[in-house]
């Protein structure tokens, strides 16, 4: 039996896009399908909705929540990554969008995927949304990377404070034998941390599952990608909802939607980003992190009149990145 799913933010997200009957919609990460079902409720014969996502599963969650509604809206649902949202509103035939939402979590059910997402299961190392591909797996990557991007994947992404030692402790480790399973990265993390890191609430392995998992799909990267198709192919009046999890995630979209506003292409509505109410972290603890930031495209696009006072206090900060994109690892013994 599948886990239960709840979707983070369900009602402020969709009070947020302030949805119309008629809207083209895109929802960017399919996942367990609940903020999907809701935009597609919300739809009626003259609407459009596009569902998104790498993962084979939550594309065939979405076509059954399709099949349950009934809809007399027009749904594609694409097995792909968000990043080629260009390409994917092209081979639609659907020229301008009016919404689009981002749900940038991950779920229960990528925990059962059985991909090595889990460090309490013995999995194989994948780590990958969709089907895994030669050398792009995490195995891949622990395997062949050099001691130091590996020591920056953790600190950047997992922001691991033992990413170096950890990074020493694999290239070690994979000296002696290949690092394959979950089982595997969680002996070696274990061996390169400290004994008192291993008796804290947090599992001494979760920042560093979390930078490969990061690192293997590009993620990162991926967020640049799509969120910068949206905001070309957002129609005037149209709002982009994004709900990160992940510190520099956040960031990337905070810069992101300022760098917009600054361009004259419309405004942030969010001021401060809507996180989750109490009761939904009573609900749902694993959306403590959760932040939902909405932007509208103006009617009438122009540069905006910044002072120059001003400029040296907003102006936008680039978020720190890494030197690759797009990983292809060679697998080396």
């Amino acid at each position: 039996m599948e886990n239960k799913h709840d979707s983070v933010l369900l009602k402020e997200a969709i009070e947020q896009l302030d949805l119309r009957s008629n809207d083209v919609v895109v929802d960017a990460t399919l996942g367990g399908a609940g903020h999907f079902s809701a935009i597609l409720e919300a739809l009626d014969g003259e609407g459009t909705l596009i569902g998104i996502d790498a993962d084979r599963d939550a594309v065939a969650r979405a076509n059954a929540a399709v099949a349950r509604t009934h809809t007399d809206a027009t749904v594609h649902v694409v097995e792909n990554n968000f990043r080629n949202l260009s390409t994917i509103l092209e081979e639609k035939k659907v020229p301008k969008i009016t919404k689009a939402l981002f749900d940038l979590g991950w779920s229960s059910f990528h925990l059962e995927s059985g991909r090595g997402f889990s460090f309490k299961a013995h999995e194989p190392l994948y780590m990958t949304y969709g089907e895994p591909e030669q050398g792009k797996t995490a195995a891949d990557l622990i395997n062949s990377a050099p001691e130091e991007l590996l020591a920056e994947i953790l600190f950047t992404y997992g922001e691991e404070r033992f990413g170096r030692n950890i990074a020493r402790a694999i290239v070690q480790a994979r000296k002696l034998a290949p690092i394959l399973t979950t089982d595997d990265l969680v002996r070696v993390v274990e061996s390169g941390t400290p004994s008192w890191y291993h008796h804290r609430k947090l599992h001494p392995a979760t920042k560093t599952f979390q930078a490969l998992r990061i690192a293997v799909n590009d993620e990162f990267g991926a967020l640049r990608d799509g969120l910068s198709a949206a905001l070309q192919a957002l129609k005037e009046g149209g709002r982009i909802a994004v709900i990160t999890f992940h510190s520099s995630e956040d960031r990337i979209v905070k810069n992101m939607l300022r760098d917009a506003a600054y361009e004259g292409r419309g405004h942030v509505v969010t001021r401060k980003p809507i996180v989750p109410s109490a009761a939904e972290l009573a609900r749902n603890p694993r959306a403590r992190s959760a932040k939902l930031r909405v932007f509208e495209r103006l009617t009438t696009v122009g540069k905006v009149d910044i002072p120059i006072h001003n400029i040296r206090a907003d102006a936008p900060v680039r978020e720190r990145t890494l030197t690759h994109s797009s990983p292809t690892y060679d697998y080396v013994a």
